[in-house]
Parts: structure tokens; C-alpha cells; sequence
């Protein structure tokens, strides 16, 4: 069982919650990454089949950062009820070291691996 948050430890996690909401926020308002691939464009079919690719780690990257913004924004909306390091499933603490791996953890490390088997 996790040991439940220090004041510092708690204030330290919010800040960084902060943090990666902004990060997210302005990597996701970066448009230039966008670019569909111009098929008409007179570049070697290798080349093309490199740029297709790119685009689409791109595009899934982006829907990574825009899934775990909307964890960010539910781990600080548990802030503000004061459930913020309390498991979503259990009710135990969350615990330090997982949240400073990722702040928005809504899981302790039992239900997390739970529910991924």
C-alpha cells in the first residue's frame, strides 16, 4: 500500500500537472506538423512513401498528446475536489513515485495492472 501524499509532495504534482497541461496544449496548437502529404508533388515515390509515414506517426502522436490531455484535465479536476493521489478504483493512495512518473495517474499500480489484463 502507497503512503499518502505530503503537503510538498502534493503542491509539487499540481505543479507539474501545470505543467504538462500547457506543454500538451501548445504542442497540440502546433499546426505545422499537419501537413497532409501533396501527392502531385514531383518527389521520388520513396520519398513519398517516407513523408506518408512521417504523417502518420505524426497524426498518432497527436492523438496520443490530445488522450493524455484529457487526463491532465481530470487529475486537476480531482485536484480541486481534493481526490487528487486517491485511486479512481480502490480508494488507496496512488502513491509518489507513480505520480511523479505521471501526474495524472488516476490508478494505483494493483487496478492499473488490473485492468490491463
Amino acid at each position: 500500500m502507497a503512503e499518502e501524499l505530503t503537503d510538498q509532495q502534493l503542491k509539487e504534482r499540481v505543479e507539474a500537472l501545470h505543467a504538462l497541461d500547457r506543454s500538451l496544449r501548445e504542442a497540440l496548437s502546433d499546426t505545422s506538423r499537419a501537413d497532409t502529404v501533396d501527392l502531385d508533388l514531383p518527389i521520388g515515390r520513396l520519398s513519398r512513401m517516407d513523408a506518408m509515414q512521417q504523417q502518420a506517426m505524426a497524426k498518432a502522436e497527436r492523438e496520443l498528446q490530445k488522450r493524455r490531455l484529457v487526463m491532465v484535465e481530470a487529475a486537476l479536476e480531482r485536484v480541486d475536489e481534493e481526490e487528487y493521489g486517491w485511486c479512481c478504483s480502490c480508494g488507496e493512495s496512488v502513491g509518489y513515485p507513480r505520480l511523479k512518473a505521471r501526474p495524472e495517474s488516476p490508478f494505483c499500480v494493483p487496478c492499473q495492472e488490473g485492468l490491463e489484463q
